[in-house]
């Protein structure tokens, strides 16, 4: 009997009641908990669907009564201080953490009958989609054969994997691979995967429940648009999801944002979010929920709110989320969905109390409100989402930048050698500091949303009226989230002006803000690497961190998609949008940003006509079938995997060599020495970086060694399913700053007591050889960015043992547990400055046999004859994620239970 039934023989608040409907459908009410606890009815809209969560799942063991309890008391303080077991409806994955996931079950099997276990015990237990979105590069571009070339490309680079993930659609149960060319994961997940309330048949019941799912990408807030609870985690959890492990959630606060007013003319959705991105960033919402509500959220489309609900991992809040009103019913009909499942979300939605009420809204932890009329025209840059300028000032805080970048390079010794300074006074006429040398509309951020994909098509249309072009430094590409963007487009007839400036379709997928910008113009190449010239990107995407867009490209800006094609025009940064010209028209006569910016009303007419539930019906009626060059590709069907030996792409991981069937004890950590020591806000792309890499590289070197040519490296995102690839990837972002490594930039440490600076890799490869271990501390907000999986892979096969910081970041935290690395933080106002550490110690990590979810152990700081102990706080932060530590990790866990039979199979 499942955990689900179970429930209705305990003393316990889970009722199955009647939905009331023709289809004799079920759920779990929660009148039964507002009627015992009244103040319970105003709990937020995400604790509401955890509430209910909850009630579905109560057993007694996983979820008991006192877990209800604890939520229909929130209103005492505010906070609801314990850890729940939280299941999702489903598991969102894209290739570039799908792969490494798939490559890890493979493994898992294989560990499975080694251990003479049942290897099909190794399959998703939930509906898992996986959508190749990723991996497609902009090769080429600013032609109307761009995308095919791309997409041929894309199969030459890809082959291996895409027959890998061949092999796992036919050989795991509840998986489903959508082809490459369809669209980005989030988009095609709110355009169509997406329900809002799911319904499935359960023991012989039908039930109806809240839509609900944890993605391997940190961007699959986005869907918290459309009122469905999910959030990104590691790619190491989501495996864990899918074999049927719940995922143990200390319950956060939850801060509601109230929205008043609405947006004035002239601005954007994406001006919108970096203003909320920049607002929630200095409130501090890390590890939080953030909720809207408020009579603003009227205005707003479902589009421009999974704008905002897409940027959470930037104002770095779990999720942010909108609840269910008239305008998800009417997303729902205009991406074609059937008029069942409108039904079932608007009925559901006002049984559970789930509709949007702004005359009784929620209480919250904590709030904060945004007037929408006050919000401007803005840029975000030049290297974190959250730096946000408003368009007047782009051009000041450029100089600015750039006086920063002259500087550091004149400490370094090695100055600026352009002689062309940067202006301000009028429009550049060569390559110069500023530049814009890439200009991409990408992104599921902003191509989601038809107004800006319109706005952007109607400025290009009233540039080319006049005759504009843009300069010839500037690389323009089109990668929308998916394939009816391109028929709305077509139909509006702004497909063509977009085109005739450059900005041709490249392909369907997440290409330049995750580093799949492709080469620089070669002459563009040449000048920036020659005279070390400070150039920019201006992408409408939703990360801009150091080293991410393009190697040479170290000023980098998120955009509305009419502001990309704005500064396209313009071809630099160092212009005021405001005040000067973009360009000349072909008369000669001087064209400004107004002259060509389209109204709101023009907008509104061009999409009235241009966009129809039947092309997303049509788009999406095949969307897992794929394209003949899919269906081509060869694969086996077996229940174990074939791996190949001169396979680049996919090899066997050896997290799971020699496995006992019983875990080890934890033992203390002695006589550690210093991998690394970094600073604030090292992100995922700096452990683990995604985009290109040269063969001067460890990772380049190493595929030298097994005969690969350069230019068929990839990248190493497209690589990750290779972890001799990705180990030697880790922390080698070409911007990353070792402060042990004496001065130089890139993956570089020092070994104790040699003195020699080296590749990072090199230098854990010498301390694993001398059978040393490696800690690595760091400042403030470490991990911020991606659920990049390979960050805490990475770390794990360097041989690092523990991580110590200042403040860590929610999905990289946990993937750290997840790969069986201690994360620890400093207590207090300690640093690694305040304990004067200079990287020649020695450390001792004490009273791990002892662990508690948050508790503290000793830390023994050994400076030759000099011997300092401080506390350290165990960043564990549950019971669950202390089981998963001790074992070695999560997927050695889930294995040992599997193989005892312990794990609950049954996931609803």
């Amino acid at each position: 009997m499942s955990a689900r039934r179970k429930s209705e023989s305990l003393d316990s608040f889970s009722t199955l009641t009647s939905f009331g409907d023709k289809n004799k459908n079920f759920f779990y009410s929660l009148k039964p908990v507002f009627e015992n606890f009244p103040d319970a009815a105003r709990l937020p809209f995400s604790l509401r669907v955890l509430l209910e969560n909850l009630l579905r799942f109560e057993d007694g063991k996983t979820v008991h009564r006192d877990h209800i309890e604890a939520f229909a008391s929130w209103q005492k303080d505010r906070r609801i201080d314990c850890e729940i077991a939280y299941r999702p409806t489903r598991v969102l994955l894209q290739d570039f953490t799908g792969v490494p996931a798939v490559v890890d079950l493979a493994a898992m099997r294989d560990a499975m009958a080694s251990l003479k276990g049942d290897e099909q015990l190794i399959n998703p237990m939930i509906p898992v989609d996986l959508i190749i979105d990723h991996s497609v590069i902009v090769d080429h571009f600013a032609s109307k054969n761009a995308f095919s070339l791309n997409v041929k490309r894309e199969y030459e680079r890809n082959k291996e994997r895409y027959e890998f993930l061949r092999w796992g659609q036919r050989s795991f149960k509840n998986f489903r691979v959508v082809p490459p060319g369809t669209g980005i994961c989030h988009q095609v997940n709110l355009e169509y995967l997406a329900q809002t309330v799911w319904q499935s048949e359960q023991d012989g019941v039908k039930l109806v429940y809240p839509d609900t799912l944890v993605g391997a990408d940190s961007h699959t807030t986005m869907v918290n648009a459309l009122g469905v609870l999910g959030w990104g985690v590691g790619g190491i959890e989501a495996e864990a999801a899918m074999l049927g492990q719940p995922l143990s959630l200390v319950v956060p606060d939850v801060v509601g944002f109230q929205l008043k007013g609405q947006l004035q003319e002239g601005t954007t959705a994406t001006d919108l979010v970096l203003r909320v991105v920049e607002m929630l960033r200095e409130k501090g919402v890390v590890g939080k929920f953030v909720e809207f509500f408020g009579s603003g959220i009227a205005s707003l489309s479902l589009a421009d709110r999974a704008t905002i609900a897409n940027m959470a991992p930037e104002y770095g809040a779990t999720c942010g989320i909108f609840p269910i009103d008239e305008e998800t019913l009417h997303y729902l009909r205009l991406t074609g969905r059937s008029a069942e499942v409108i039904e079932r979300v608007e009925r559901y939605a006002k049984l559970q109390g789930f509709w949007r009420d702004d005359d009784a809204p929620p209480l919250f932890s904590d709030t904060l409100s945004l007037d929408l009329t006050s919000v401007e025209t803005s840029l975000a840059g030049p290297k974190r989402p959250q730096d946000r300028i408003l368009l007047s000032d782009a051009a000041s805080s450029f100089a600015q930048s750039l006086e920063e970048f002259k500087a550091g390079e004149a400490r370094q010794k090695s100055p600026a050698k352009a002689v062309v300074q940067a202006k301000s006074s009028s429009k550049p006429s060569s390559l110069e500091h500023g530049a814009v040398v890439i200009a991409a509309i990408t992104s599921c951020t902003n191509t989601s949303n038809p107004n800006v994909m319109i706005a952007a098509g109607l400025l290009a249309e009233a540039a080319c009226e006049r005759g504009m072009s843009i300069p010839p430094w500037v690389k323009p590409s089109l990668a929308p989230g998916s394939q009816v963007v391109t028929d709305y487009l077509t139909r509006a007839g702004l497909d063509k002006p977009l085109e005739d400036l450059g900005f041709a379709l490249v392909g369907y997928g997440c290409t330049t803000c995750i580093g799949n910008s492709g080469p620089l113009l070669e002459d563009v190449t040449t000048r920036v690497r020659d005279e070390n010239l400070f150039v920019c990107s201006v992408l409408s995407g939703n990360r801009n961190f150091e080293g991410r867009v393009n190697p040479l490209v170290r000023a980098n800006y998120l955009a509305s998609p009419p502001l990309v094609v704005a500064y396209a025009l313009a071809g630099s940064l160092t212009l005021d949008l405001r005040k000067e010209p973009l360009g000349k028209d072909r008369n000669g006569k001087e064209v400004f940003l107004s002259d060509i910016w389209p109204s709101d009303k023009a907008i509104a007419e061009k999409l009235e006509h241009a966009l129809t539930p039947e092309m997303f019906r049509k788009r999406y009626e095949n969307v897992f079938e794929g394209a003949d060059s899919w269906k081509a590709l060869a694969a086996e069907h077996s229940s174990l995997y074939n791996w190949k030996l001169e396979a680049g792409y996919i090899k066997k991981p050896p997290f799971f060599e020699d496995i006992a069937e019983e875990r080890e004890t934890v033992k203390d950590i002695r006589n550690a020495k210093l991998l690394a020591w970094f600073g604030d806000s090292i992100t995922t792309d700096h452990i683990s970086p995604a985009g290109s890499f040269s063969q001067d590289s460890s990772a380049g070197k190493y595929l030298v060694e097994q005969q690969v040519a350069a230019r068929d490296f990839n990248s190493y995102g497209a690589r990750r399913g290779n972890h001799e690839v990705m180990m030697r990837g880790a922390f080698a972002n070409i911007r990353i700053k070792n402060k042990l490594a004496e001065g130089r930039e890139g993956g570089w440490s020092k070994h104790i007591p040699s003195g020699k600076v080296e590749s990072m890799f090199d230098v854990a490869m010498r301390y694993k050889k001398e059978q040393t271990d490696t800690i690595i501390i760091a400042g403030k907000a470490y991990g911020t960015g991606s659920s990049r999986d390979w960050a805490a892979k990475g770390t794990r096969l360097l041989g690092v043992r523990a991580v110590i910081v200042e403040s860590f970041e929610r999905i990289h935290r946990s993937n750290l547990v997840g790969m069986g690395v201690l994360p620890l933080e400093f207590l207090g106002k300690q640093t690694a400055e305040s304990l004067m550490i200079d990287g020649s110690e020695i450390f001792d990590l004490l009273g791990l046999e002892q662990l508690q979810p948050r508790g503290e152990i000793e830390c023994v700081i050994k400076r030759g004859e000099s011997v300092e102990t401080i506390p350290l706080r165990v960043r564990i932060d549950t019971l669950d994620e202390m089981d998963y530590y001790r074992n070695g990790g999560i997927l050695h866990y889930v294995l040992r239970e599997l193989l005892n039979g312990e794990t609950q199979l049954e996931a609803a």
